[in-house]
């Protein structure tokens, strides 16, 4: 299995492919990643096209077991974060049959 990228080398390799430097490269993701988190905090959510969309989603109350013990225990509700692929990125790295 190979090993995932780093900052360095995804500033780098946009760097390289667009021709900027790497601290402008750097900046833009920067930026990218910065308009994510405000989006997600919104009620639409934040999408890169071709990729996905983030999104914030409230869990209800629900009735969960420690495995430990088995005991039956009450979770909170709760806000979490959820990242919904596009179908064209499902689409280029699992090809429909």
């Amino acid at each position: 299995m190979a090993t995932p990228k780093t900052k360095s080398q995804i500033i780098a390799k946009i760097a390289e492919d667009v021709g900027l430097t790497k601290k402008q490269a750097a900046a833009a993701l920067t930026s990218i990643v910065e308009m994510a988190y405000k989006g997600a905090k919104s009620k639409d959510g934040f999408t890169i096209p071709g990729i996905g969309k983030l999104i914030k989603v409230r869990r209800k109350a629900r009735m969960g077991r420690n495995p430990a013990t088995g005991e039956t225990i009450k979770i909170k509700a709760k806000t979490v974060l959820k990242f919904r692929i596009a179908k064209a990125a499902k689409d280029a790295v699992v090809p429909q049959k």
